[in-house]
């Protein structure tokens, strides 16, 4: 057998490097895979704990990072998104989830002279795995498939990794000075110790795990010595969640706080156990020594035991964090635009959570604009001062969500992120815009019938008659536009144009009637100045809703829009029928 060198060292830290530049490969493309649905998931399921241990284990395997999961966590519940008490059972069961990574690594371990078995070696079947990849990156053009093959890619160099790994260290186990050293873990606590630093240092007990199986690999390690380094591990994964709760609001620090407590309450339950059945008890497994499999075992059993025992109490996790971290007056102290809008940069880790996330804060806005809009045509003919300091209030709010989303999404446009996900970053950026567009117009319907407040002047019946009419179209274009864009509804967003033609046409009309009241001394032209601005704030509003559905149409079905708009208005037979029915009911209405 070769002696342990230098050189040794070298190969051992390369296959380290390859491990862990694997797993990050494999992750990032697990996570585009999964794409949005993470935080869709995440925010349904939370009614129940085993729904959310299940959910926790679930996007865990899919990920393949316990951290990258905690981090996720933290940053919802800063953006308000999810509450603490929702988060526990994630935690837990992502604890559970991150095993499967040492079970997928016990491969490594497999010896056979049969064809067939050998086969599930890593090192038989990485090399095919990773051609797989290749050709998939290089050859395919669909962006789903590129991300399965940079999973392949991830999982082959990984194994490759641990393969370099364990035959690096494999000389150690003729090595006196080696077995010197192991001596030392005979001490459980220096092994809870030696663990958790580790996995603290590198951030992922998945992969201090790997490495620990790598070390199996000398025949030196008895499940004694293992089980406490595992247990070890588990504590020091809580170090990236601590480090992403800096600079959070107090909810968002109660988690890491949480998963601290989870973790080192299993090992306080578990550590005297071992402690008593290796040193007291001597039962003989503790001597054993232990391979691949059996410290994968270990892993899963430890874990599943700490959930089974931990997750009844739950609700007292929840009330130490509570207590650890007390709640102050920050959080109301905050403008109502940033309790609102918090949108979390630990989010981007996971680009398509963060665009989810940034998609729920547009659809707030919109919500927001849309009650805002309607508010300011209510105020144009009774007008009401509380709800229109409520508007202009309102408007803030949403130049104060136009701001942040933007920054935003810039953010997430420098990550890597899916075809599906670039489409929504673009819809959003689009829509924005012409929400806070909107909102203006609302600001200028409000300064319009303050006007006429202070002046002591008003509309005549006929026409607050006429403007009713206008108004429902625009508040039916309003709806239509923002359920297009909130549902993802592109046969929706095709029937906004006919409308928005027809109120261009009613605007033009209700213009001629106002001027024939003009002309016969019917109407004032101060009032005639303010009944124009209304008109042409009504129509830029309907022009922005238009605007909205031709931005769906065009991301969609992938069309430019100015030759949509000029073909289906001159070819479109369902274009002309719809404009005509919408015609005849709002002119109807008019009693023309």
């Amino acid at each position: 057998m070769t002696e342990f060198s230098i050189f040794s060292i070298f190969t051992m830290l390369g296959g380290l490097a390859f491990f862990l530049y694997g797993m990050d490969v494999m992750s990032t493309g697990l996570e585009k895979l999964a794409g949005g649905k993470l935080e869709i998931v995440l925010k349904k399921m939370t009614s129940n704990k085993i729904k959310s241990l299940l959910l926790g284990m679930g996007i865990t395997i899919a990920i393949q990072s316990s951290s990258a999961m905690t981090v996720m966590l933290v940053g919802l519940v800063n953006s308000g998104i999810m509450q603490l008490e929702q988060t526990v059972g994630v935690l837990m069961g992502s604890n559970i989830g991150t095993t499967l990574t040492a079970w997928l690594l016990s491969l490594a371990g497999v010896d056979s002279k049969n064809t067939f078995i050998r086969m599930l070696k890593p090192e038989s079947f990485s090399p095919l795995i990773a051609l797989i990849g290749v050709l998939l990156i290089m050859a395919v053009k669909s962006s789903k498939k590129k991300d399965i093959g940079r999973i392949f890619v991830g999982f082959a160099i990984l194994m490759t990794g641990m393969t370099l790994m364990g035959d690096a260290v494999e000389p150690l186990a003729d090595s006196p000075k080696f077995q010197e050293v192991l001596t030392a873990f005979e001490n459980p606590i220096l092994g809870v110790i030696v663990g958790a630093v580790f996995t603290g240092i590198i951030q992922s007990s998945a992969a201090s795990v790997g490495i620990l199986q790598a070390f199996s690999a000398t025949g030196a390690l008895t499940y004694g010595m293992a089980l406490p380094i595992i247990m070890g591990q588990n504590i020091g994964t809580c170090v990236t969640a601590l480090i992403s709760s800096i600079g959070v609001s107090k909810n968002a620090k109660k988690v890491a706080v949480v998963h601290v407590l989870f973790n080192c309450l299993g090992t306080l339950i578990f550590l005297p156990i071992v402690i008593i059945l290796k040193d007291v008890i001597q039962i003989g497994l503790f001597s054993d020594t232990v391979g691949y499999l059996g410290i994968a075992v270990m892993h899963t059993i430890f874990n599943i035991l700490t959930t089974l025992i931990l997750l009844p109490f739950s609700k007292y996790l929840v009330l130490v964090a509570n207590k650890v971290i007390k709640n102050n007056n920050d959080e109301e102290n905050l403008h109502e635009a940033e309790k609102r809008v918090r949108l979390d940069e630990r989010l981007l880790k996971t680009p398509a959570v963060a665009v989810e996330a940034c998609r729920g804060a547009t659809v707030e806005m919109a919500d927001l604009t849309k009650s805002t809009i309607i508010d300011a045509l209510d105020i144009i003919t009774v007008y009401d001062a509380a709800k229109a300091e409520e508007i202009s209030e309102n408007e803030n709010i949403i130049d104060y969500f136009e701001d942040k989303i933007n920054s935003y999404l810039v953010m997430i446009s420098k990550s890597s992120i899916t075809s599906e996900d670039s489409r929504k970053v673009s819809k959003m950026m689009h829509m924005v815009g012409n929400f806070e567009r909107i909102s203006d117009h609302a600001v200028n319907l409000v300064e319009s019938a303050q006007e006429m407040k202070d002046k002591g002047i008003g509309f005549s019946e006929e026409c607050r008659q006429e403007l009713s009419v206008i108004t429902e179209a625009i508040i039916e274009n309003l709806t239509m536009s923002f359920n297009a864009y909130i549902n993802d509804d592109i046969a929706l967003a095709h029937k906004i144009e006919p409308l928005e033609e027809v109120v261009d046409t009613l605007s033009e009309e209700l213009k001629a009637r106002h001027i024939r009241r003009l002309q016969n001394d019917e109407c004032t032209v101060e009032l005639g100045y303010i009944y124009q601005d209304i008109l042409t704030n009504l129509e830029r509003i309907s022009d922005h809703c238009a605007s909205i559905a031709g931005c769906i149409i065009e991301v969609d079905e992938k069309t430019d829009i100015h030759a949509y708009l000029h073909d289906v208005k001159k070819n479109d037979e369902t274009f002309r029928k719809e404009f005509r029915a919408y015609s005849e009911v709002y002119f109807l209405k008019l009693g023309k």
